[in-house]
């Protein structure tokens, strides 16, 4: 099973990049994130005619995420369990063949000690408090094939910068982010594409404002997968598309891809 994680930032305006991609590409599942359209407003049917079951969960303008298999979808999963009815779409998950798969839009949190930063910080620890009430555990881990994705607004450590003294704790790369990310990893989760490259230089963001693309891959990793120890243990490769990002009118992240042995 190939499972794509791509930040597309609007379905609707990335749709001519993203259906080559899919055609191309064909992996059998994709979760998606920022697609900022209403439910009613996704483009299924031209999703749908390559051969993917679509399930959404969208808001007008902002946040959104939606998975796309080609093995069904089941046991499906929209936000958190105390999500207001205005609250932001952030979280879809489903269960696909023998993987419990989530998508996650992380909040951005915009600067370290905003309102927005403390509201990330809340909502990483309900993200935690969510995992480890709704997915069996055994022994204070994860117990069946959990692969945790998507765009997280977080990078692990310096390997995940490409200027790590221009970034230090700045929004994306501060302590009390990644201690909120270690505490949902607690619970049994690994970064997969460490267990194939512990080396730095793999970015998955890049600034437009900056063009840090184009000035030479001056990137974050930022978008990552997340897995169990069942899961992490069929992984047998993780990739970043650099090609997605690169064209015309591209996304300002680049799809990962995770392989896993059915």
């Amino acid at each position: 099973m190939r499972i794509a994680t791509w930040n597309v930032n609007s379905v609707r305006a990335r749709l001519p990049r993203v259906l080559p991609w899919l055609a191309e590409r064909q992996p059998d599942v994709v979760c998606l994130q920022e697609t900022k359209c209403v439910d009613e407003q996704f483009p299924r049917a031209e999703i749908e005619e390559l051969g993917y079951s679509v399930l959404t969960y969208g808001q007008k303008t902002y946040n959104g995420v939606a998975i796309l298999s080609r093995r069904g979808l089941e046991a499906e999963v929209r936000g958190f369990p105390d999500d207001g009815p205005d609250a932001d779409k952030r979280v879809l998950g489903a269960t696909i063949g023998d993987v419990l798969v989530l998508n996650l839009y992380v909040v951005n949190g915009k600067e370290v000690g905003s309102d927005k930063y403390a509201y990330k910080l809340d909502w990483l620890q309900r993200l935690h408090d969510f995992i480890d009430g709704h997915y069996p555990s055994k022994g204070g881990r994860l117990a069946e094939k959990v692969v945790v994705t998507g765009d997280f607004n977080i990078t692990f450590d310096d390997r995940d910068i490409h200027d790590p003294d221009d970034w230090r704790d700045k929004i994306l790369c501060s302590e009390p982010e990644r201690d909120a990310l270690a505490q949902v990893m607690g619970l049994g989760l690994s970064d997969a594409l460490r267990k194939f490259d512990q080396g730095p230089g793999h970015f998955t963001w890049w600034d437009f404002r900056s063009r840090g693309f184009e000035r030479g891959n001056r990137g974050l990793r930022i978008d990552h997968f997340l897995m169990s120890d069942a899961a992490l243990e069929a992984c047998t490769g993780v990739e970043v598309d650099m090609e997605a990002r690169a064209g015309e009118k591209p996304s300002d992240h680049a799809p990962v891809i995770a392989t896993l042995r059915d």
